[in-house]
């Protein structure tokens, strides 16, 4: 059980540094700085999409996003 344990400590350390570079990005982007590996559509573009997905998908969307809520909150 502390394997497991650990594993879900570490993968939740790297969902909060994937998150915190995302922010950077979005910033880097408002700020009028290219973001080197997302040179076509941009951070802003992709975030932008999936919103615009979910949304279209109607109750389901919205149940993705309610489950990605509580998987994010639950620590």
């Amino acid at each position: 059980m502390e394997i497991l344990d650990r594993v879900k400590a570490w993968s939740g350390k790297l969902a909060e540094v994937g998150v915190s570079v995302a922010a950077l990005m979005i910033i880097l982007e408002v700020l009028g700085l290219s973001v080197p590996f997302l040179n076509t559509t941009g951070i802003i573009g992709n975030v932008s999409y999936i919103i615009n997905s979910l949304g279209s998908q109607g109750l389901v969307g919205l149940i993705a996003v309610w489950v990605l809520y509580e998987i994010w909150n639950r620590k």
